[in-house]
């Protein structure tokens, strides 16, 4: 079966009607758990229903947090965890703002959602990540274009807590079936690239981290 990473959820996540809707996801989750790179399956909100034990190792030097463990909600961990940067490698500019361009489409199509709503407030509470998300992130677009902000085939950069991959890049794969986008869920393979500086290096270049998860500066848009 599937391993969700993260420990115990701080809220129960609605299972799906009907019995063959449940025995699908169980079989899904044995086809995940097949898959040799980390793999999700998450719902409009960013929770995540199924994840892989890939997924787990990706993410499992991570520290503990009450709100936004990569295996509960991965948009919150991508924007609040403090140890987000230590896997995500060019954190502000190749993960923070794509995703916020996300979570802002997610917020037009689903804006009367609880939970959207209250990442909503967590961001206004940061003035950068809220100056980030009114202000600079339309003007980020328009630079950087549409294909910068979409998933779907973005090669960006991460830190494998195993040597063998260190430092390197992964191809985001939307890999989603009928079934699951039905349900109103989207799976995300991250194709993991070989290696490409020592272990060494990569501890090096890492960033120190930060007391709080959030932006410490909005980026210059790419041009």
């Amino acid at each position: 079966m599937a391993y969700q990473a993260g420990g115990q959820r701080s809220v129960p996540r609605p299972v799906p009607e009907g019995p063959e809707a449940r025995t699908y996801l169980q079989d899904y989750a044995t086809l995940l758990e097949a898959v040799t790179f980390p793999s999700v399956v998450l719902d409009h909100r960013w929770d995540v229903v199924l994840a892989n034990t890939a997924f787990a190792s990706l993410f499992g030097g991570v520290g503990p947090h009450p709100t936004a463990m990569p295996g509960d909600n991965f948009l919150r961990f991508v924007l609040f965890h403090p140890d987000a940067s230590t896997v995500l490698a060019e954190h502000e500019s190749r993960w923070c703002l794509p995703t916020l361009a996300h979570f802002a489409a997610a917020v037009e199509r689903h804006g009367h959602d609880h939970a959207l709503q209250s990442i909503r407030r967590e961001i206004a509470q940061d003035p950068i990540m809220d100056a980030a998300y009114r202000h600079g992130l339309p003007h980020w677009i328009r630079a950087v274009g549409e294909q910068a902000v979409e998933h779907d085939g973005a090669v960006r950069p991460l830190v494998h807590p195993d040597p063998r991959w260190g430092a390197t890049d992964c191809r985001i794969v939307d890999e989603t079936p009928k079934a699951l986008r039905d349900m109103g869920y989207t799976r995300l393979t991250l194709v993991l690239r070989p290696a490409r500086r020592p272990a060494s290096a990569t501890r090096r270049a890492v960033r120190p981290r930060r007391a709080a998860g959030h932006l410490s500066v909005v980026p210059a848009p790419e041009v």
